[in-house]
């Protein structure tokens, strides 16, 4: 396996046609003195923090020469040609561009002729170069030195004095402070260039990251036996501070000394790099603070690497196995910070992809294994620009792969996914009052994989005011610190209140009118919203549908999810929050909403579907075999299905299922029967055998309410029948016992059953009454006649005659 990177700057495309172009001017002009540049020579030694990349190489006569490109206008300029033979071991240029330091190497028999000063090893320059003037020893000792310039976050504005770090073999780290001039115009000049100020801001250190893009130092020394890991803060005002100690369980023991990010250093032996540790430290803007330690070792039948993840509080300590020991290469372990996540590389045998903003759950990270579903997922919505785009690419992977995946709900995974990354963004904390994972724990092991997970001693700031980064980081250790209960939020309360309002539906209670307006409302502008931010046409039914009891659903999530963040984000205006759920809970109907949209233009379902009226097809039971995934993810979850959701679901399977299997269904509550699909079925099936048998099956099935509004449009005796039945139960809920003489006359349409005579005239008594009318008010096909008709007609049917 290997890992191929793309490369924004290459010296061979970027910077050799430039030489030979500057060669072939030179030669033009008649310059009697170009040289010629050995090309193999040229190299990479620094990239600063605004991206300029310091290279150098050397001419015929050995003379090096340093130049820089510029990564945003993408040119080179020629910085400086030290007419010696020396070999370069750091280097790095000022902001402005004005001043040069380099730390050169020289050889016994230059020493002896040096001017400079004779007998030293290693020799640590400052140069003008804006233009070309003085050059300032600033060490000539026997050990190599490295040098960074600072680059503070400030404006555009020249900075009246230069920061320069120096790190010394002999483990100390020394701060510059560079004071210039400007003279004769735009000549620059070091001002009092032979005392300038220094600090010693560390020493007795073994190793040592410099963190180009936010100007942190981290440095490791031995207190007491102690392994601690500290970090200096460099600011604009030319101060910095020591943020925090953080102790680290891990074996320095003959390691030597280490440099991480300081240039390139082209004098270690690249074979033996392998048999050395491996420890860089990697954060980012959600306070995060890892620490990636591999230890040296010899065998390579498996390696092992840790990580610290100090914004959690806990360690991970992962065991490879490599497989053939013959199979070993000459690199170690590379990380690699990319954001989100670590990079853990060894040529030729693995890269992992380890989540370090929700390290909990293994499933979380990146092994290339059997088990890396859930990881993508994650990894994609995460890091991915087009989100739109992308989750229509994830809803097609999807549909092809949900029935592949046993380990966990894949559906589920995605909704809580990508509603949690659709809203990351705009606050803090988010990862501690929302779900970003439908699973909660995760013990598959992963395969060729060993992990223990250990918890660390916090990190100790030693400073007390907090910004930016530092902010973030404190929280996420207070956090960790203070041990806060479970806070991400979750639907039980709304379970709960839904099936109490269910309840009392059922029951004729009613709450207050304002709290159901309230709660419908709130489910109105999420349609609505969801509506507004869609310029596609909608699947025909979905979202169109008066779905009362998923609006309910809806709404009730809405007043619940605003309840919890007004509780636990401290600060944040109530309209921002209002504004985040109506987003969260937009985007989550949303993604349902296309889940079932992208499975049935897949499969190619037009809206002639929706008819009972015809054949099925194969492609119907897949699409309905997919929307019961999304049924069983939802439940499970207590979300809110778009409306519409049901009735869709229910005509699949109609279509689709044998009538046992239909029933069956149905029973468990798989299939909810709402009263358009129902309304469809009975106007699109004639009244044969297998249709009524299947009608009958389905009338008894249905709510009261739903039932009899289902009957007054199917024209048939059983609907009839029904329908009288209803009514009288209706009617004689009221009856109470009168007197015969306040009976009305015989009934003009009496039959010679006296019983039936009698229960005749008691219901054209009750017929009569406007108190007994109920809910069938205004149906005048229900009356005291049609009631005796369908009597005698179920009797005749009873009694076989």
């Amino acid at each position: 396996m290997a890992l191929r990177l793309v490369a924004d700057f290459d010296l061979r495309k970027d910077v050799l046609p430039w030489l030979r172009a500057q060669r072939a001017a030179s030669a033009a002009a008649g310059a009697e003195d170009v040289l010629e540049t050995n090309y193999e020579s040229l190299r990479v030694l620094n990239v600063e923090r605004n991206g300029n990349i310091i290279y150098n190489y050397k001419d015929d006569e050995r003379n090096i020469v340093f130049g820089l490109y510029d990564c945003q206008t993408r040119k080179n300029q020629h910085l400086y040609t030290f007419e010696k033979d020396l070999q370069v071991v750091s280097c790095s240029v000022n902001r402005e561009k004005t001043l040069l330091a380099a730390s050169l190497v020289q050889s016994a028999e230059e020493g002896r002729r040096n001017e400079l000063l004779p007998g030293s090893k290693c020799l640590t320059l400052l140069v003008e170069i804006h233009p070309v003037n003085n050059v300032k020893v600033l060490k000539a000792v026997d050990s190599y030195i490295w040098v960074q310039f600072l680059y503070p976050h400030v404006e555009s504005h020249p900075l009246p004095q230069d920061q320069l770090l120096l790190i010394s073999e002999e483990k100390y780290i020394e701060q510059f402070h560079i004071q210039v001039t400007q003279e004769d115009g735009n000549r620059v000049v070091i001002k009092n260039s032979d005392h300038l100020p220094r600090d010693r801001i560390a020493e007795d250190f073994v190793w040592t990251q410099w963190d180009m893009s936010e100007q942190r130092l981290y440095y490791i020394d031995l207190e007491k036996s102690r392994i601690i890991l500290k970090c200096l803060q460099f600011y604009a005002d030319q101060s910095c501070d020591l943020m925090f100690e953080a102790p680290l369980d891990i074996s320095l023991s003959d390691s030597g000394f280490k440099l991480v990010n300081f240039g390139y250093d082209y004098h270690q032996d690249q074979e033996k790099l392998c048999k050395y540790l491996t420890l860089c430290v990697f954060t980012n803007h959600t306070g995060s603070l890892c620490v990636c330690y591999s230890p040296k070792f010899d065998s390579w039948e498996q390696i092992t690497y840790s990580v610290f993840y100090f914004h959690k509080g806990y360690s991970k300590t992962f065991t490879a196995v490599l497989g053939s020991a013959g199979s070993h290469g000459t690199q170690g372990i590379t990380f690699l910070n990319l954001e989100r996540y670590v990079a853990v590389y060894l040529p030729g045998h693995f890269f992992h992809l380890l989540n370090i903003q929700h390290p909990d759950l293994i499933c979380h990270s990146l092994f290339l294994t059997d088990c890396e579903k859930m990881a993508i997922l994650h990894c994609v919505l995460s890091c991915g620009q087009d989100s739109q785009f992308l989750e229509g690419q994830i809803i097609q992977w999807i549909s092809e792969t949900v029935s592949a995946c046993h380990s966990f709900d894949l559906i589920q995974e995605f909704i809580i996914a990508s509603s949690y990354w659709s809203i990351y963004a705009k606050t803090s904390n988010v990862d501690t009052i929302l779900p970003y994972s439908s699973v909660l724990t995760w013990n598959t092991e992963i395969p060729g994989i060993t992990l223990v997970t250990e918890e660390t001693e916090l990190p100790l700031m030693k400073v007390h005011s907090f910004k930016g980064y530092w902010e973030k980081l404190n929280s996420n250790l207070d956090y960790v610190k203070y041990a806060k209960p479970y806070l991400r939020y979750n639907n039980s309360v709304v379970k709960r209140e839904w099936h109490n309002l269910i309840s009392e539906e059922k029951t004729g209670k009613r709450r207050s009118t304002a709290y159901m307006r309230n709660i419908l409302d709130s489910a109105k502008r999420v349609i609505s919203n969801i509506e507004a931010r869609n310029s596609e046409p909608r699947l025909t039914l979905l979202l169109q549908e008066d779905d009362n009891h998923q609006k309910l659903l809806l709404g009730l999530m809405v007043s619940e999810l605003r309840e919890h963040l007004l509780r636990h984000l401290q600060g944040v205006e109530k309209k921002k929050i209002e504004q985040m759920v109506l987003h969260y809970v937009s985007k989550l109907l949303d993604l349902i909403c296309h889940l079932v949209e992208t499975c049935w233009r897949r499969h190619d379902l037009q809206s002639s579907v929706l008819h009972f009226n015809r054949p099925r097809s194969a492609a119907e039971f897949e699409v309905f075999h997919i929307m019961t995934r999304i049924l069983e993810a939802t439940n499970s979850l207590f979300l809110p299905l778009p409306p519409g959701f049901h009735t869709l679901h229910t005509i699949l399977g109609v279509h689709c299922l044998p009538l046992h299997n239909l029933l069956d269904y149905i029973d468990n509550g798989v299939l909810l029967l709402t009263e358009t699909a129902v309304t469809r079925l009975i106007k699109d099936l004639d009244n044969s055998e297998k249709n009524e048998k299947l009608k009958f099956s389905i009338l008894v099935r249905l709510p009261p309410l739903i039932g009899q509004k289902i009957c007054r449009v199917w024209d048939h005796p059983m609907s009839s029948n029904i329908i009288s039945r209803t009514h009288v139960t209706q009617l004689l809920q009221n009856y109470k016992k009168q007197s015969r003489n306040s009976m009305m006359d015989k009934s003009s349409f009496s039959v010679e059953f006296l019983p039936l005579n009698y229960f005749i005239e008691i219901l054209t008594d009750l017929e009569s009454s406007s108190q007994a009318l109920c809910d069938f008010e205004g149906h005048d096909n229900v009356d005291a006649q049609f009631i005796q008709e369908a009597a005698l007609k179920h009797t005749t049917m009873l009694l076989d005659l």
